[in-house]
């Protein structure tokens, strides 16, 4: 009887072992599957050609060296201050671009540093709302918004506002382009291709 019953115990203890495994075995297949591997390269492709722009706070690391780890703020003229570097432009380039730039830069000071540059607040992609809505002024975002949800953030259009004749004003290359929005078209899912995703800087006027 004693040896019967320590047989069951062995072949439980067994069975739970190969289990977990099994159960072990699938969690790391769902760590490799192609959707986990998807989104982390979206994640890392999003955050590298993100573009970097005033008042925006990056966190710059060369590995196994504190000195040369800090947090910058980009000021409103697009530089940073970097120790052994001075001052470097970042504003207007992406974070791919900065890091390569940096690493190029402080390699003269240290030998094959391992440099990583991170946005740890965005500060910078604010839009503005003007005219005829209930709650106009200056927008920060920190996610990629449509003209029409911009609209709602500035709590919709008033009464008086002509729909039909909104405007947003872009700068590109030292020029200004007027895109037109017509509110009634656009919620009613006509002409959807006026309601743009908004950039840095850009103006929707409702008259």
């Amino acid at each position: 009887m004693r040896k019967i019953m320590a047989s069951i115990v062995v072949l439980v203890v067994i069975t739970g072992i190969a289990w977990g495994a099994e159960r072990g075995g699938d969690s790391a297949d769902q760590g490799n599957s192609p959707a986990a591997k998807e989104t982390a390269t979206q994640d890392a492709s999003i955050d590298s050609t993100y573009p970097i722009g005033p008042g925006d706070v990056l966190g710059i690391s060369i590995w196994k060296d504190d000195a040369l780890t800090k947090e910058v703020v980009v000021l409103p003229d697009g530089l940073i201050s970097f120790p052994l570097l001075g001052l470097v432009r970042a504003a207007g380039k992406t974070v791919a671009q900065l890091r390569s730039e940096l690493e190029e830069k402080i390699s003269r000071y240290v030998t094959d540093p391992v440099l990583n540059v991170e946005v740890k607040q965005v500060n910078s992609m604010i839009v503005y709302v003007i005219g005829r809505v209930n709650s106009p002024g200056r927008f920060s975002l920190n996610t990629n918004v449509s003209a029409l949800q911009a609209l709602a953030t500035a709590g919709g259009l008033n009464p008086f506002a002509k729909r039909d004749k909104i405007k947003i004003l872009r700068q590109e290359s030292g020029k200004t382009r007027i895109y037109p929005f017509n509110y009634d078209e656009i919620a009613e899912g006509r002409r959807l291709e006026e309601n743009i995703e908004l950039k840095r800087g850009d103006v929707i006027v409702v008259p």
